[in-house]
């Protein structure tokens, strides 16, 4: 048989009714009706499948589309789990909502939208405005929001009006189901609006999951966990299953063995190690899992790629470039090289912590996909991990964005040639390009102050170079530190030491540049090249005067 991948399709009845491969996740509905909480958040990284987990939800339990999953479930693992567990299909009154297309740039205009959505979900159950089973004036209240003729705060309560109501009309209460959750949070964070977001959020999720008696239970996703205290306050029936919990770790995102049977399915075995290297490497508490959304995407195209980078913003990382300091800096590069990290993650933060808590920023990176923890240790509020960068892919996304920062009017190809001229060299040529490159970026970074300009110059080479080359910044070597070493993995080839120094009047540079390869000599800083048994090593040094650079070229 020849399988269609379902590229985009997150509906569960498309994904079984037209025959779409599907990897069963439906032990995941046994696992609830064991035993689930009142209310489950399930935070995981955008693409890996809530939608589609949350649909096959909501195609099990509710009583409205019970003709329509007589057979979705045959002979799939909650089919085999028995009929005690099959006989809980389509028995109970289910609202499925999701809050992932509110993108709206102010809170005004988001406002508006929520409006527009609650109004929408109200005609999608228009048989309750005439239910006999349901209050009167809760219907008044319905037809109301319907209309889209009430204020705020009415619009606050209008899911615990709707599960209400359902509750009534069924006589059963209510399965809630929400697709992610945060999306609007995460939007009014990058658009300023957080403030006005975060409070309307807590009333309008708070007042339908706070010991609300018309509920059976809830399940949430999302990306990231939003401390209780800003939005979930009061909430003590809530159980967070993230990245770093054991609870529903292989539900979501595929895992090896899974990955396996797909290529032996669709006759790709060989592709297997390919398939490891570049979307392998998330750890969800220990269990292993592949980027779901990028393997299909392999197996619908035949080749390894950039699947999830284009798939969304990647606000996050930009984030972390805007906050490089010298002490984050030395952890994006060893990042970016396959080293890891070690930061304290606190999962109950929020989105105003990022910009000014180095932890709250990887704690951010980690649950949103960008690192994974490859070991941790529980501390007193916090666990203590070992980072890293999962994937081939997610390192192209660093490699993407910081290049895309740093290379201002610049491509990409000049960069590449700039630093070419660098690594032959070629000093005269080095310096005409890294002169142009320092006026093109005048407005990126500050180049009157050499820690600015060097930041984004280290990095933009890492990201170019890193699988080729070792690149090092402020390391010890000889009598003393050099500013920037580029030392190559395969030792036939010519390694370079830098030195910057800033010249107070451009009259200065020349003698600024001499002072600064002078210095690479006297102490010896390619003493860490000669260990490694790299024979040729270009020394620069680089003199700065605003937007003038001088470059001084000698050679081991």
């Amino acid at each position: 048989m020849k399988w269609q991948m379902p590229i985009g399709v997150d509906n569960f009845f498309d994904i079984r009714s037209k025959h779409y491969y599907f990897v069963d996740k439906t032990d995941f509905i046994r696992q609830l009706i064991d035993g689930h909480s009142a209310v489950t958040l399930i935070t995981r990284p955008r693409r890996f499948g809530k939608t589609l987990t949350l649909s096959m939800l909501e195609y099990f339990f509710s009583i409205e589309k019970e003709a329509q999953s007589r057979h979705l479930f045959d002979g799939l693992a909650i089919d085999l789990a028995g009929v005690d567990y099959m006989a809980q299909r389509g028995q109970y009154p289910v609202l499925f909502l999701s809050l992932k297309d509110l993108k709206d740039l102010t809170w005004p205009q988001m406002l508006q939208s929520l409006s527009s959505w609650i109004s929408y979900w109200f005609i999608d159950h228009d048989y309750l405005a005439d239910s006999p089973s349901v209050n009167p004036d809760l219907r008044r209240r319905f037809l109301a929001l319907k209309q889209q003729a009430s204020g705020q705060n009415e619009m606050q309560l209008a899911l615990a009006l709707l599960v209400k109501m359902m509750h009534q009309h069924f006589g059963k209460p209510v399965i809630l189901l929400i697709d992610e959750y945060d999306a609007p949070i995460q939007q009014a964070w990058k658009h300023d609006f957080y403030t006005e977001c975060i409070a309307f959020m807590k009333q309008f999720l708070g007042s339908v999951l706070k010991g609300n008696r018309d509920l059976d239970f809830a399940v949430l996703t999302g990306v990231l966990r939003v401390a209780k205290e800003s939005i979930f306050s009061d909430l003590n029936n809530l159980d967070v299953c993230s990245v770093m919990d054991a609870a529903y770790r292989e539900v979501i995102g595929f895992t090896p063995q899974e990955v396996a049977q797909m290529a032996e399915d669709l006759t790709m075995a060989e592709a297997l190690p390919d398939l490891k290297k570049w979307y392998d490497g998330y750890l969800f508490s220990g269990a292993e899992i592949y980027n779901p959304w990028s393997i299909i995407n392999f197996f619908r195209h035949g080749e390894v790629g950039d699947y999830w980078v284009n798939t969304s913003g990647n606000g996050i990382i930009r984030e972390m470039l805007r906050h490089v300091t010298a002490d984050t800096e030395g952890d994006l590069l060893a990042l970016l090289q396959g080293c890891q990290v070690t930061a304290l993650i606190r999962e109950g933060v929020i989105y105003e912590d990022i910009g000014h808590d180095t932890d709250a920023l990887y704690t951010m990176l980690l649950t949103t996909g960008y690192l994974t923890a490859v070991s941790r240790r529980r501390g007193i509020g916090s666990i203590r991990c070992e980072l890293v960068i999962p994937n081939r892919e997610v390192q192209d996304i660093y490699r993407f964005e910081i290049l895309d920062k740093m290379r201002g009017r610049y491509s990409v190809s000049r960069l590449e040639t700039m630093f070419d001229e660098l690594l032959s060299g070629k000093g005269q040529a080095f310096s005409e390009l890294l002169g142009g490159y320092i006026r093109d970026l005048v407005s990126v970074y500050d180049t009157a102050h050499k820690e600015s300009f060097y930041h984004g110059f280290v990095l933009g080479m890492t990201a170019l170079f890193a699988s080729d080359y070792i690149i090092e910044s402020n390391r010890e070597s000889g009598y003393g530190r050099f500013d920037l070493a580029i030392i190559p993995k395969d030792v036939e080839k010519a390694g370079v030491i830098m030195e910057f120094k800033v010249a107070d009047s451009e009259a200065d540079m020349t003698d600024k540049a001499k002072e600064a390869l002078q210095q690479i000599e006297e102490r010896e800083y390619v003493t860490e090249f000669r260990r490694r048994g790299i024979q040729t090593v270009w020394k620069y040094g680089i003199a700065f005067c605003g937007k003038k650079v001088e470059v001084v070229r000698g050679q081991y």
